[in-house]
């Protein structure tokens, strides 16, 4: 009888195949942006790292009671007029005296600054490079003890050079009856020399003696203290007993009886 409704009309959104494309490539280059950008977020947090580690490194080295300000520019001018000194020289002596400059007036102005670089320098070789460690140990061995060696020849012959013109000094003397010695002082450089010497030591007697004395009074102002500190101990603990004995010690007051009336 009565006429049927009509049926609700779906309308489908369905995106062709230009809109799909679209997304496709938009959702691979949103993805690609956030990778890299992942990727030098990285790359900064472990640049950053590295700034801190290095930075920390380089306060460690430096020692914190070695001004900077002048050993670093006499470090620099050591190594420029090494630089200038050397400019129209051989090739060997222009790559080796700028270094050598630099090295050694860096352990003259910074000495404990370029002590803690050479450990740390030590501590890199060890670690990485045992092997040349080893070598370089050794080759500071044979360099000491090649050192040690020059030394005890070149006072050895100091020695003999001076035993052998006393010798002839006094040679000259007994045959002409001249005293070489006391017209060339040699008599007293050697009084100089042992005067010298007493007075050194003499020195280092005093200092010893100064310290002994140093610690021996300390040591009886720390005995006094102590037994006065022990003193005091006892007194307080002797009113204390004295305190308790007056108490037990005091009579009691007998009350009278009371009478009855």
């Amino acid at each position: 009888m009565y006429p049927s409704p009509d049926a609700p009309v779906l309308l489908l959104e369905a995106p062709s195949e230009l809109e799909k494309q679209i997304g496709v490539a938009r959702r691979a280059v949103t993805a690609s942006y956030l990778d890299a950008r992942a990727q030098v977020q990285g790359v900064i947090s472990r640049w950053i790292d590295v700034e801190q580690a290095v930075e920390h490194r380089v306060k460690s080295l430096i020692a914190p009671d070695e001004p900077l300000t002048p050993g670093v520019l006499y470090v620099g001018v050591a190594t420029l007029t090494g630089s200038v000194l050397a400019r129209n020289r051989m090739i060997l002596t222009r790559l080796l005296l700028p270094p050598t400059l630099l090295l050694l007036s860096f352990r003259h102005f910074l000495p404990k600054t370029a002590h803690n670089v050479s450990d740390y320098c030590g501590s890199l070789e060890d670690t990485y490079f045992p092997r040349l460690a080893q070598a370089h140990e050794t080759a500071k061995a044979h360099s000491a003890m090649t050192w040690e060696r020059i030394k005890d020849v070149s006072v050895a012959g100091r020695e003999a050079t001076v035993s052998g013109v006393e010798t002839m000094l006094v040679r000259i003397e007994e045959a002409t009856g001249l005293k070489l010695k006391e017209a060339l002082g040699y008599g007293q450089g050697v009084v100089r020399a042992v005067e010298n010497q007493t007075k050194a030591a003499a020195k280092i007697v005093q200092q010893k003696t100064e310290a002994a004395t140093d610690v021996i009074v300390k040591k009886t102002e720390a005995a006094k203290e102590a037994i006065e500190h022990k003193a005091e101990a006892a007194k307080e603990v002797a009113e204390h007993k004295a305190e308790n004995n007056s108490v037990v010690s005091e009579p009691k007051v007998e009350e009278p009886p009371t009478r009855l009336v």
